[in-house]
Formats: structure tokens, C-alpha cells, sequence
């Protein structure tokens, strides 16, 4: 089969696509045959040597997928070869065939593009695990999304949206602003142009206005976002995409990141009456077996068509370094997913 393969650690050029055997598939296992696969920025720290629970160079990543399924192992009764289907793996999602447990399929709704179905999986059980479980947003809470125009933002915008959530906070390139007003934010801000904290609290007309924040950046937007919850209020940390500045790894950039991340000492949290939850979906992945407690919430809102994933561009495999460039440049307004 084919794979796009991270050959080392580097820049973009470092993708190439390479011929690897034809994964088996065991007891309870499924083969699918991949039509789509999701990029998250994961993927790119991956390539870059910054994200430790990859596999080691060289190795193929992508942990979401859309496709047929092609073959099943011995106990699978729940799909069978032809059907269509979206979901989740350990990795190598990115190639022409991918093996994975039976539980970590989901079908793929018949008026959906195998695009979109790559699209859902980790993005948006990331965006609800953060917002329903961890996060708890109830109706007319005030909530900050970090990178909104990302896919994982625009996930948990439209989540916010349909749990109720009342003022949303939305942080982009002011040339996404109209996009992600469009998807339910409410207040965008031009986190290029101006301090996110000093506008929020302007708008807001309050020193700590907000009931929840989701944030993927790190360093010192963890601190800025703390400063701006009330009481009551909740942190939800899934990434620090700002240790990663440019296509290579940089050390100056790292140890940035880290110097700006502030220390959440229990006492203080305890005395404002404030949280900060850490979200890693593959290690609840890896510890609870599937994805399925935190995709199959999801399903009545799709069902009822309120909830749709938003493909910002899909590239073919062999254009892999490109779609890597295109999500490092922030280009990207929704998911970014390869074609197969």
C-alpha cells in the first residue's frame, strides 16, 4: 500500500510517499480502505520531533479516516466489506489502508463526502469532550475559543452553539473574522492586531467576564486566558500549537513556550474557585479503549443535520508537504484532510 511517511525529522520536504505492507487485520479488527484522511497540527509537531507520542521516524501518523471497509477479522459483526465508514486509529491513517478496532468505526452518513467524515472523529470528540465533559458549559455561559477558524475551533463553536452557550469569543487573522461569525462566534478577535485579553474585556466591560475557555495555543496565552475567569470558571488546555514557529523545530522557540506557560498551583484554584483541566483525546483514547463515549453524543445532532464538519481543503497524498505548509501558514479556515 501506499503511505505518506515522515522519513525524518524536518520540514515539509522530510513527507514522502513510500510503499508499506498491507496491515492484517486481527480478531475484532477492521481493514478499511481509506478514501480520506484528517490532518490535525498534531501531525505537523509530529513531523517537526515535538510531539513524543508519535511513533519514531520514519513513521506514518493520522489518527482519523473516512473510507470502505474492505476485509473485517474473525468476531466483527457490527460492519461488513462495503460499507462506509468514518473513525479512528493509533496512527497511520494517512495510507491506502488502515486496520483498526471494530469500536472505533462509525458509519458515514450517506449524504456526507468521505472528506467530511475525515473530518469529524478526533476534531469534534476533542471539542465535545472539552466543552460537555471536562468543561461543563451550560446555557448562556461566556465562552473563549482559541484558534476558532481552526477545525477543532469551529467544532467546539458549533458545539458551544447547540449546548446553549451563550456569548462566544472567537480569536483568528482578521481575514477569518466573517467565516467564524458564520459559525456561531460572536465576538472575533484579531489576535495578530490586538492583546485577545485587553479586547475581551473591553467588549465584555468586565476584568473577568468569562465562564470557560478552550485553548490550544499555550504559553502565554494560558496566562492571559486564566486572568480573564470568574469564579466558577474552567480552563480546557489541548495542545500548545505556539511551540511550533516555523516548518523545523526551533529550541529558542520551545523554551519560549515553556518560560510563558504559568504553574496552576491547586491552593490558588482552590481560593478562586477556578480550573484548569488537561485534555490529551489519545490518552483517554489509548485508556478507555475507543472514541465512541465522545462521538456517539454526537450523533443526534448530526442525525438532525445541526452539526456538519467544515473542510477548509482536501490535498491528495503525494501533496502532503503542501497541505502541511498550508495548515503552518494558517491558511486553513475548517479541517485539512488528504485524499487517497
Amino acid at each position: 500500500m501506499r503511505a505518506l511517511v515522515i522519513t525524518e525529522y524536518g520540514g515539509p520536504e522530510v513527507l514522502k510517499v513510500e510503499e508499506r505492507p498491507d496491515p492484517q487485520p486481527g480478531a475484532g479488527e477492521v481493514r478499511v480502505a481509506v478514501k480520506a484522511a484528517g490532518i490535525n497540527f498534531a501531525d505537523l509537531l509530529a513531523r517537526q520531533g515535538l510531539y513524543s507520542d508519535a511513533p519514531k521516524a520514519p513513521c506514518v501518523v493520522g489518527y482519523e479516516f473516512a473510507g470502505d471497509v474492505e476485509s473485517v477479522g474473525d468476531g466483527v459483526t457490527e460492519v461488513k466489506p462495503g460499507d462506509r465508514v468514518m473513525g479512528g486509529c493509533r496512527f497511520g491513517g494517512q495510507s491506502e489502508l488502515v486496520v483498526t478496532n471494530a469500536a472505533n468505526l462509525v458509519p458515514l452518513p450517506g449524504d456526507w463526502s468521505y472528506e467530511e467524515g475525515a473530518a469529524l472523529p478526533v476534531v469534534y470528540a476533542t471539542a465535545y469532550a472539552a466543552l460537555d465533559r471536562y468543561g461543563s458549559v451550560r446555557p448562556g455561559e461566556r465562552v473563549l475559543i482559541q484558534a476558532a477558524a481552526g477545525g477543532v475551533g469551529i467544532a467546539a463553536t458549533q458545539i458551544a452553539k447547540l449546548i446553549g452557550a451563550g456569548e462566544i469569543y472567537g480569536t483568528a487573522s482578521g481575514s477569518k473574522h466573517d467565516a467564524i461569525r458564520g459559525f456561531g462566534v460572536d465576538h472575533p478577535i484579531d489576535y495578530t492586531a490586538t492583546d485577545f485579553r485587553k479586547e475581551i474585556r473591553r467588549i465584555a466591560g468586565e476584568q473577568q467576564p468569562l465562564d470557560f475557555v478552550l485553548d490550544g495555543v499555550g504559553g502565554a496565552s494560558f496566562r492571559k486566558g486564566w486572568s480573564l475567569l470568574r469564579a466558577g470558571g474552567r480552563m480546557v488546555g489541548i495542545g500548545a500549537s505556539s511551540v511550533s514557529g516555523g516548518d523545523k523545530r526551533s529550541i529558542p522557540k520551545v523554551a519560549k513556550m515553556l518560560a510563558n506557560t504559568p504553574i496552576f498551583h491547586p491552593l490558588p484554584m482552590m481560593q478562586t474557585s477556578r480550573g484548569f483541566i488537561g485534555l490529551n483525546m489519545l490518552t483517554l483514547w489509548d485508556a478507555k479503549g475507543s472514541l465512541d463515549e465522545y462521538i456517539e453524543p454526537l450523533r443526534k445532532w448530526v442525525d438532525s443535520k445541526e452539526l456538519r464538519p467544515v473542510v477548509a481543503e482536501a490535498f491528495p497524498l503525494e501533496n502532503g508537504a503542501d497541505a502541511h505548509r498550508y495548515i503552518q501558514e494558517r491558511k486553513n479556515v475548517g479541517k485539512v484532510v488528504l485524499t487517497v
